[in-house]
């Protein structure tokens, strides 16, 4: 997954602004108890990183694409 399709994602489910502040603020477990953009800054893959943030806020396999 491209970086542009992840934030893509995120825009759809959270919305463009709420996005962002999401991925910089919420810490997720999965991620090491980091956060989006610290996951991503250090070089995670973001289909991974995506799969996380689906994971913790229980977005629903259908949802995911």
């Amino acid at each position: 997954m491209r970086l542009t399709d992840f934030w893509g994602r995120m825009e759809e489910h959270f919305g463009a602004a709420y996005a962002h502040s999401v991925a910089r603020d919420q810490v997720i477990g999965r991620l090491g108890e980091r956060s989006v953009v610290d996951a991503l800054t250090a070089g995670e893959d973001p289909k991974q990183v995506w799969l996380a943030v689906c994971e913790h806020f229980e977005i629903p396999v259908a949802q995911r694409h």
